[in-house]
């Protein structure tokens, strides 16, 4: 009862911190066990190879590219046995059923595709009548695709698995850890898609963000 008291007093003090659940309570009772490192301990992690003089930026990209492999590993399990090709097949229905019909370009450009092969998954969708395309209301020249009837009920079908896939992929953050990390993703993120949507040529890619925001990056 004590830290259920606790527990309330901390999130009403700070409303953001924790939900208001079962999953909020376990977070804050292992955070009170597991409390926060220094601001110095936090400052320097060890990293593979920082003894060898390996940078932080190598780590980072790493580390990212292995986290990438580990979720398809887990999406390819919560597809195995349905009508879904690929992870990009259901994550496309995601979007169109929380943010309703759009172009084609539209929902390319929102799953950070290039066209080629966004085109391709949306061919796929089409042809298993995950999704329709009609005229746009605003200009008959051009088309917006939503997510069909048949859609929307293969999406449920395999919701379940593909939320157990995620809450896998989290791992074994703490509630705290998952906020810093969703901030921390959502500054690469910003950084990052402005530069993805200008559709440089890839011989002049690195030259033109080194050019261009090389302030920005070493002065953050």
């Amino acid at each position: 009862m004590t830290l259920l008291e606790q527990f309330e007093l901390d999130s009403n003090t700070a409303p953001n911190s924790y939900p208001n659940t079962i999953e909020g309570f376990k977070s804050w009772i292992s955070d009170q066990e597991n409390p926060k490192k220094t601001a110095a301990e936090a400052e320097e992690p060890y990293w593979e190879g920082k003894e060898n003089g390996r940078t932080p930026e190598s780590a980072i990209s790493t580390l990212l590219v292995h986290l990438n492999r580990y979720a398809k590993t887990y999406s390819k399990s919560a597809i195995s046995d349905s009508e879904f090709s690929t992870q990009e097949d259901f994550i496309y229905l995601i979007n169109l059923k929380a943010f309703g019909e759009m172009t084609k370009m539209e929902l390319i450009k929102k799953n950070v595709h290039d066209k080629p092969a966004g085109m391709l998954i949306i061919a796929r969708l089409l042809r298993q009548g995950l999704i329709e395309q009609t005229d746009s209301d605003l200009d008959k020249r051009s088309k917006v695709i939503r997510i069909s009837e048949r859609g929307l009920m293969i999406l449920e079908k395999q919701m379940e698995k593909i939320r157990q896939a995620t809450n896998i992929v989290a791992g074994n953050l703490n509630h705290h850890e998952k906020m810093d990390l969703i901030r921390i993703l959502n500054k690469l993120d910003r950084f990052h898609y402005p530069i993805f949507s200008r559709n440089i040529n890839p011989d002049k890619l690195i030259n033109t963000v080194y050019d261009e925001y090389a302030f920005k990056i070493y002065s953050s």
